[in-house]
Protein backbone atom coordinates (compact mmCIF):
# COMPACT_ATOMS: atom_id res chain seq x y z
CA UNK A 1 0.00 0.00 0.00
CA UNK A 2 1.30 3.51 -0.75
CA UNK A 3 2.34 5.43 2.34
CA UNK A 4 3.43 8.79 0.94
CA UNK A 5 1.79 11.39 -1.25
CA UNK A 6 4.36 10.67 -3.95
CA UNK A 7 3.45 6.97 -3.88
CA UNK A 8 -0.25 7.75 -4.18
CA UNK A 9 0.14 10.21 -7.05
CA UNK A 10 2.50 7.91 -8.96
CA UNK A 11 -0.15 5.20 -9.12
CA UNK A 12 -2.05 4.67 -12.37
CA UNK A 13 -4.95 7.03 -13.16
CA UNK A 14 -8.21 6.06 -11.43
CA UNK A 15 -10.55 3.66 -13.16
CA UNK A 16 -14.34 3.84 -13.26
CA UNK A 17 -14.47 1.15 -10.55
CA UNK A 18 -12.80 3.50 -8.09
CA UNK A 19 -14.94 6.55 -8.72
CA UNK A 20 -17.73 5.63 -6.31
CA UNK A 21 -15.22 4.47 -3.69
CA UNK A 22 -13.46 7.83 -3.58
CA UNK A 23 -16.56 10.01 -3.44
CA UNK A 24 -16.21 12.52 -0.60
CA UNK A 25 -19.57 12.72 1.19
CA UNK A 26 -18.33 15.47 3.50
CA UNK A 27 -17.42 17.85 0.71
CA UNK A 28 -19.52 16.56 -2.16
CA UNK A 29 -16.42 16.53 -4.36
CA UNK A 30 -16.06 13.40 -6.44
CA UNK A 31 -12.35 13.02 -5.91
CA UNK A 32 -11.81 10.09 -8.24
CA UNK A 33 -13.62 11.89 -11.06
CA UNK A 34 -11.52 14.98 -10.32
CA UNK A 35 -8.36 12.90 -10.67
CA UNK A 36 -9.65 11.33 -13.89
CA UNK A 37 -10.43 14.77 -15.33
CA UNK A 38 -6.96 16.00 -14.43
CA UNK A 39 -5.31 13.06 -16.18
CA UNK A 40 -7.53 13.78 -19.19
CA UNK A 41 -6.31 17.39 -19.30
CA UNK A 42 -2.76 16.11 -19.05
CA UNK A 43 -3.30 14.08 -22.23
CA UNK A 44 -4.81 17.11 -23.97
CA UNK A 45 -1.77 19.21 -23.12
CA UNK A 46 0.58 16.61 -24.55
CA UNK A 47 -1.39 16.62 -27.80
CA UNK A 48 -1.52 20.42 -28.11
CA UNK A 49 2.21 21.10 -28.04
CA UNK A 50 5.52 19.52 -28.98
CA UNK A 51 8.72 18.85 -27.02
CA UNK A 52 10.65 20.98 -29.51
CA UNK A 53 8.33 23.95 -28.95
CA UNK A 54 8.59 23.52 -25.17
CA UNK A 55 12.38 23.56 -25.32
CA UNK A 56 12.46 26.60 -27.64
CA UNK A 57 10.23 28.50 -25.25
CA UNK A 58 12.42 27.55 -22.28
CA UNK A 59 15.54 28.76 -24.09
CA UNK A 60 13.81 32.04 -24.87
CA UNK A 61 13.08 32.64 -21.19
CA UNK A 62 16.65 31.66 -20.33
CA UNK A 63 17.96 34.19 -22.82
CA UNK A 64 15.75 36.93 -21.44
CA UNK A 65 17.40 36.33 -18.09
CA UNK A 66 20.88 36.26 -19.60
CA UNK A 67 20.27 39.54 -21.41
CA UNK A 68 19.20 41.14 -18.12
CA UNK A 69 22.38 39.90 -16.45
CA UNK A 70 24.61 41.09 -19.31
CA UNK A 71 23.05 44.56 -19.49
CA UNK A 72 23.18 44.85 -15.71
CA UNK A 73 26.89 44.15 -15.43
CA UNK A 74 27.68 46.04 -18.64
CA UNK A 75 26.49 49.21 -16.91
CA UNK A 76 27.14 48.40 -13.23
CA UNK A 77 30.73 49.69 -13.33
CA UNK A 78 29.73 53.21 -14.40
CA UNK A 79 28.01 54.28 -11.19
CA UNK A 80 25.85 52.72 -8.47
CA UNK A 81 22.31 52.85 -9.84
CA UNK A 82 18.98 51.04 -9.44
CA UNK A 83 18.63 50.12 -13.13
CA UNK A 84 21.82 48.06 -13.30
CA UNK A 85 21.01 46.48 -9.95
CA UNK A 86 17.46 45.63 -11.08
CA UNK A 87 18.74 44.00 -14.27
CA UNK A 88 21.26 41.89 -12.33
CA UNK A 89 18.56 41.03 -9.82
CA UNK A 90 16.19 39.90 -12.57
CA UNK A 91 18.92 37.72 -14.05
CA UNK A 92 19.47 36.02 -10.69
CA UNK A 93 15.72 35.58 -10.20
CA UNK A 94 15.30 34.11 -13.69
CA UNK A 95 18.02 31.56 -13.06
CA UNK A 96 16.22 30.34 -9.94
CA UNK A 97 12.56 30.50 -10.90
CA UNK A 98 12.58 29.84 -14.65
CA UNK A 99 15.68 27.71 -15.17
CA UNK A 100 16.53 25.81 -11.98
CA UNK A 101 12.92 25.33 -10.88
CA UNK A 102 11.47 23.60 -13.97
CA UNK A 103 14.65 21.67 -14.74
CA UNK A 104 14.99 20.30 -11.20
CA UNK A 105 11.41 19.04 -11.42
CA UNK A 106 12.31 17.18 -14.61
CA UNK A 107 10.26 19.43 -16.87
CA UNK A 108 12.51 18.77 -19.85
CA UNK A 109 13.80 15.27 -19.04
CA UNK A 110 11.56 13.56 -21.59
CA UNK A 111 12.52 15.73 -24.56
CA UNK A 112 14.45 13.63 -27.12
CA UNK A 113 18.17 14.43 -27.30
CA UNK A 114 17.86 17.26 -24.77
CA UNK A 115 21.30 18.41 -23.55
CA UNK A 116 22.20 16.81 -20.22
CA UNK A 117 22.52 20.25 -18.61
CA UNK A 118 18.75 20.67 -19.10
CA UNK A 119 17.91 17.45 -17.25
CA UNK A 120 17.21 17.06 -13.55
CA UNK A 121 20.19 14.74 -13.10
CA UNK A 122 22.68 16.77 -15.11
CA UNK A 123 21.77 20.33 -14.14
CA UNK A 124 24.11 22.02 -11.62
CA UNK A 125 25.68 18.65 -10.90
CA UNK A 126 29.33 18.31 -9.89
CA UNK A 127 31.59 20.82 -11.63
CA UNK A 128 28.56 22.50 -13.22
CA UNK A 129 27.34 23.74 -9.81
CA UNK A 130 28.21 27.41 -10.36
CA UNK A 131 27.94 27.34 -14.13
CA UNK A 132 24.28 26.32 -14.07
CA UNK A 133 23.08 27.88 -10.81
CA UNK A 134 25.19 30.22 -8.71
CA UNK A 135 23.11 30.81 -5.60
CA UNK A 136 23.04 30.59 -1.81
CA UNK A 137 20.85 27.50 -2.10
CA UNK A 138 22.57 24.24 -2.98
CA UNK A 139 20.82 22.27 -5.78
CA UNK A 140 20.69 19.04 -3.73
CA UNK A 141 19.22 20.88 -0.75
CA UNK A 142 16.66 22.60 -2.97
CA UNK A 143 15.61 19.26 -4.45
CA UNK A 144 15.01 17.77 -1.01
CA UNK A 145 13.28 20.77 0.55
CA UNK A 146 11.17 21.89 -2.39
CA UNK A 147 10.63 19.02 -4.81
CA UNK A 148 10.16 16.27 -2.25
CA UNK A 149 8.95 17.77 1.01
CA UNK A 150 7.02 20.88 -0.02
CA UNK A 151 5.22 19.43 -3.04
CA UNK A 152 4.13 16.22 -1.33
CA UNK A 153 3.28 17.69 2.08
CA UNK A 154 1.56 20.90 1.01
CA UNK A 155 -0.07 22.77 3.87
CA UNK A 156 0.86 20.15 6.47
CA UNK A 157 3.14 20.57 9.47
CA UNK A 158 5.68 18.49 7.53
CA UNK A 159 5.64 21.07 4.72
CA UNK A 160 8.90 23.00 5.32
CA UNK A 161 7.33 26.08 3.72
CA UNK A 162 4.15 26.16 5.84
CA UNK A 163 4.32 29.87 6.66
CA UNK A 164 1.89 30.01 9.58
CA UNK A 165 3.76 27.23 11.38
CA UNK A 166 7.19 28.68 10.58
CA UNK A 167 6.19 32.13 11.84
CA UNK A 168 4.46 30.90 14.99
CA UNK A 169 7.13 32.49 17.16
CA UNK A 170 6.37 35.95 15.70
CA UNK A 171 2.60 35.43 15.59
CA UNK A 172 2.54 34.57 19.29
CA UNK A 173 5.14 37.11 20.37
CA UNK A 174 4.36 40.19 22.44
CA UNK A 175 5.90 42.48 19.84
CA UNK A 176 3.80 45.50 18.82
CA UNK A 177 2.08 44.87 15.49
CA UNK A 178 4.04 47.66 13.73
CA UNK A 179 7.35 46.07 14.75
CA UNK A 180 6.24 42.71 13.33
CA UNK A 181 5.55 44.29 9.95
CA UNK A 182 8.91 46.07 10.12
CA UNK A 183 10.64 42.78 10.87
CA UNK A 184 9.01 41.14 7.83
CA UNK A 185 10.11 44.04 5.62
CA UNK A 186 13.73 43.63 6.73
CA UNK A 187 13.55 39.84 6.61
CA UNK A 188 12.30 39.97 3.00
CA UNK A 189 15.54 41.71 1.97
CA UNK A 190 17.69 38.77 3.09
CA UNK A 191 15.28 35.84 3.27
CA UNK A 192 17.15 33.57 0.83
CA UNK A 193 20.28 33.81 2.95
CA UNK A 194 18.56 33.95 6.33
CA UNK A 195 15.83 31.37 5.73
CA UNK A 196 15.63 29.48 2.45
CA UNK A 197 19.25 28.36 2.06
CA UNK A 198 19.75 27.18 5.68
CA UNK A 199 16.27 25.63 5.78
CA UNK A 200 16.98 23.65 2.61
CA UNK A 201 20.38 22.56 3.92
CA UNK A 202 18.80 21.46 7.20
CA UNK A 203 16.26 19.29 5.37
CA UNK A 204 19.00 17.74 3.24
CA UNK A 205 21.05 16.91 6.33
CA UNK A 206 18.06 15.33 8.05
CA UNK A 207 17.29 13.22 4.97
CA UNK A 208 20.89 12.03 4.69
CA UNK A 209 21.05 11.22 8.39
CA UNK A 210 17.83 9.22 8.18
CA UNK A 211 19.20 7.28 5.21
CA UNK A 212 22.39 6.50 7.11
CA UNK A 213 20.62 5.66 10.37
CA UNK A 214 22.15 8.45 12.43
CA UNK A 215 20.99 11.63 14.12
CA UNK A 216 21.54 15.14 12.79
CA UNK A 217 21.07 18.70 13.95
CA UNK A 218 17.44 19.62 13.46
CA UNK A 219 17.65 23.30 14.31
CA UNK A 220 19.76 26.02 12.73
CA UNK A 221 19.55 27.97 15.98
CA UNK A 222 22.03 25.43 17.38
CA UNK A 223 25.50 27.01 17.39
CA UNK A 224 27.00 23.76 16.08
CA UNK A 225 25.24 24.36 12.77
CA UNK A 226 27.25 27.54 12.22
CA UNK A 227 30.55 27.01 14.06
CA UNK A 228 33.71 26.47 12.01
CA UNK A 229 34.83 24.10 14.78
CA UNK A 230 32.19 21.50 13.89
CA UNK A 231 31.73 19.38 10.77
CA UNK A 232 28.25 20.83 10.26
CA UNK A 233 29.55 24.37 10.51
CA UNK A 234 32.47 23.82 8.15
CA UNK A 235 30.14 22.26 5.58
CA UNK A 236 27.80 25.23 5.95
CA UNK A 237 30.52 27.81 5.29
CA UNK A 238 32.86 26.03 2.90
CA UNK A 239 30.39 24.21 0.64
CA UNK A 240 27.33 26.45 0.67
CA UNK A 241 27.69 30.08 1.71
CA UNK A 242 31.26 31.21 1.15
CA UNK A 243 31.48 29.93 -2.45
CA UNK A 244 28.50 32.01 -3.56
CA UNK A 245 29.52 35.03 -1.48
CA UNK A 246 33.01 34.97 -3.00
CA UNK A 247 31.63 34.44 -6.51
CA UNK A 248 29.03 37.22 -6.37
CA UNK A 249 30.75 39.84 -4.23
CA UNK A 250 34.47 39.26 -4.84
CA UNK A 251 35.17 37.44 -8.10
CA UNK A 252 32.70 39.30 -10.34
CA UNK A 253 33.67 42.79 -9.07
CA UNK A 254 37.35 41.82 -9.43
CA UNK A 255 36.80 41.21 -13.15
CA UNK A 256 36.24 44.97 -13.50
CA UNK A 257 39.55 45.95 -11.88
CA UNK A 258 41.15 46.63 -15.30
CA UNK A 259 38.66 49.53 -15.53
CA UNK A 260 39.88 50.84 -12.17
CA UNK A 261 39.23 50.27 -8.49
CA UNK A 262 36.26 52.61 -8.56
CA UNK A 263 34.64 50.53 -11.31
CA UNK A 264 35.07 47.34 -9.26
CA UNK A 265 33.67 49.10 -6.18
CA UNK A 266 30.62 50.27 -8.15
CA UNK A 267 30.02 46.71 -9.38
CA UNK A 268 30.22 45.48 -5.79
CA UNK A 269 27.72 48.10 -4.62
CA UNK A 270 25.33 47.29 -7.47
CA UNK A 271 25.73 43.58 -6.70
CA UNK A 272 24.71 44.13 -3.08
CA UNK A 273 21.69 46.19 -4.16
CA UNK A 274 20.81 43.47 -6.70
CA UNK A 275 20.95 40.83 -3.99
CA UNK A 276 18.47 42.79 -1.89
CA UNK A 277 16.19 43.33 -4.90
CA UNK A 278 16.23 39.69 -5.97
CA UNK A 279 15.36 38.68 -2.41
CA UNK A 280 12.42 41.08 -2.45
CA UNK A 281 11.33 39.85 -5.89
CA UNK A 282 11.45 36.23 -4.78
CA UNK A 283 9.66 36.99 -1.52
CA UNK A 284 6.89 38.81 -3.41
CA UNK A 285 6.05 35.95 -5.77
CA UNK A 286 6.92 32.90 -3.63
CA UNK A 287 5.72 33.53 -0.08
CA UNK A 288 2.05 34.29 -0.99
CA UNK A 289 1.69 31.13 -3.12
CA UNK A 290 0.13 29.08 -0.32
CA UNK A 291 -0.67 31.60 2.41
CA UNK A 292 -3.69 33.69 3.34
CA UNK A 293 -6.81 33.69 5.47
CA UNK A 294 -8.64 31.99 2.59
CA UNK A 295 -6.09 29.16 2.20
CA UNK A 296 -6.31 25.94 4.25
CA UNK A 297 -3.72 24.07 6.25
CA UNK A 298 -4.08 20.34 6.85
CA UNK A 299 -3.58 18.11 9.88
CA UNK A 300 -3.92 14.73 8.18
CA UNK A 301 -2.13 12.92 5.38
CA UNK A 302 -3.86 12.42 2.04
CA UNK A 303 -5.64 9.15 1.31
CA UNK A 304 -5.99 9.11 -2.48
CA UNK A 305 -5.04 10.90 -5.69
CA UNK A 306 -8.22 12.93 -5.81
CA UNK A 307 -7.58 14.34 -2.36
CA UNK A 308 -4.01 15.13 -3.35
CA UNK A 309 -5.17 17.14 -6.37
CA UNK A 310 -7.91 18.83 -4.35
CA UNK A 311 -5.34 20.02 -1.82
CA UNK A 312 -3.03 21.34 -4.52
CA UNK A 313 -5.88 23.45 -5.90
CA UNK A 314 -7.38 24.74 -2.66
CA UNK A 315 -3.97 25.15 -1.00
CA UNK A 316 -2.48 27.29 -3.79
CA UNK A 317 -3.18 30.63 -5.45
CA UNK A 318 -2.49 32.03 -8.90
CA UNK A 319 -1.60 35.58 -9.85
CA UNK A 320 -2.28 37.37 -13.12
CA UNK A 321 -1.39 35.10 -16.07
CA UNK A 322 -1.48 34.88 -19.85
CA UNK A 323 1.56 36.28 -21.67
CA UNK A 324 5.29 35.62 -21.65
CA UNK A 325 5.97 39.15 -20.39
CA UNK A 326 3.57 38.85 -17.45
CA UNK A 327 4.71 35.32 -16.67
CA UNK A 328 8.40 36.25 -16.88
CA UNK A 329 7.95 39.01 -14.29
CA UNK A 330 6.25 36.50 -11.99
CA UNK A 331 8.92 33.86 -12.61
CA UNK A 332 6.17 31.52 -13.87
CA UNK A 333 5.13 31.19 -10.22
CA UNK A 334 1.80 32.79 -11.11
CA UNK A 335 0.60 29.33 -12.22
CA UNK A 336 0.97 27.81 -8.78
CA UNK A 337 -2.26 25.82 -8.91
CA UNK A 338 -1.35 24.18 -12.21
CA UNK A 339 2.26 23.74 -11.10
CA UNK A 340 1.25 21.84 -7.98
CA UNK A 341 -0.99 19.59 -10.03
CA UNK A 342 1.77 18.93 -12.60
CA UNK A 343 5.21 19.87 -11.19
CA UNK A 344 6.93 18.33 -14.21
CA UNK A 345 5.24 20.42 -16.91
CA UNK A 346 7.48 22.57 -19.15
CA UNK A 347 6.90 26.28 -18.55
CA UNK A 348 5.05 26.92 -21.80
CA UNK A 349 2.38 24.33 -21.04
CA UNK A 350 1.14 26.17 -17.97
CA UNK A 351 -0.32 28.84 -20.23
CA UNK A 352 -2.34 26.12 -21.96
CA UNK A 353 -3.28 24.37 -18.72
CA UNK A 354 -4.56 27.38 -16.78
CA UNK A 355 -7.92 27.94 -18.51
CA UNK A 356 -8.57 24.18 -18.55
CA UNK A 357 -7.98 23.86 -14.81
CA UNK A 358 -10.06 26.96 -14.13
CA UNK A 359 -12.96 25.41 -16.05
CA UNK A 360 -12.42 22.10 -14.24
CA UNK A 361 -12.74 23.82 -10.87
CA UNK A 362 -16.01 25.44 -11.94
CA UNK A 363 -17.30 22.03 -13.00
CA UNK A 364 -16.48 20.47 -9.63
CA UNK A 365 -17.39 23.48 -7.48
CA UNK A 366 -13.82 23.94 -6.23
CA UNK A 367 -12.55 27.43 -5.28
CA UNK A 368 -9.95 28.70 -7.78
CA UNK A 369 -8.18 31.71 -6.30
CA UNK A 370 -6.48 34.11 -8.72
CA UNK A 371 -5.62 37.63 -7.57
CA UNK A 372 -2.97 40.32 -7.90
CA UNK A 373 0.38 39.30 -6.43
CA UNK A 374 0.34 42.46 -4.30
CA UNK A 375 -3.06 41.63 -2.83
CA UNK A 376 -1.83 38.13 -2.06
CA UNK A 377 1.32 39.54 -0.46
CA UNK A 378 -0.80 41.58 1.95
CA UNK A 379 -2.81 38.47 2.87
CA UNK A 380 0.38 36.43 3.40
CA UNK A 381 2.10 39.04 5.55
CA UNK A 382 -1.04 39.44 7.67
CA UNK A 383 -0.80 35.72 8.45
CA UNK A 384 2.92 35.96 9.17
CA UNK A 385 2.48 38.69 11.78
CA UNK A 386 -0.58 37.08 13.37
CA UNK A 387 -3.24 39.56 12.27
CA UNK A 388 -5.11 36.77 10.47
CA UNK A 389 -4.92 32.97 10.37
CA UNK A 390 -5.22 30.31 7.70
CA UNK A 391 -8.25 28.06 7.35
CA UNK A 392 -8.28 24.69 9.09
CA UNK A 393 -8.95 21.89 6.61
CA UNK A 394 -10.35 21.97 3.10
CA UNK A 395 -12.72 24.88 2.28
CA UNK A 396 -14.95 22.54 0.20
Amino acid sequence: MPNTAADIVDQAPPTADLIDQEQSPASGIDRAQLAADIYSIQKELAAETSPEADLRHFKKMQWWGRICTFLGYATAWIIPNPISALLISTGIFTRWSMVTHPISHGGYDQIPDVPKRYTSKGFASGWRRFIDWADWIHPDAWHQEHNRLHHYNLGEVTDPDQIEFNMEWLRESKWPMWSRYLFIAIFACIWKLAYYAPKALLELRLARAKQEGRTALNNFADWKAWSIFTAHGREFWLQYFLPYGIFRFALIPALFLPLGREAALFVLINSVIAEILTNLHGFLVIVPNHTGDDIPKFNQRISDKGEFFLRQITGSVNYRTGTDRIDFLHGWLNYQIEHHIWPKLPLSQYQLAQPKVHALCKKHGIPYIQESVFRRLKKAVDVMVGRTSMLQGSPV
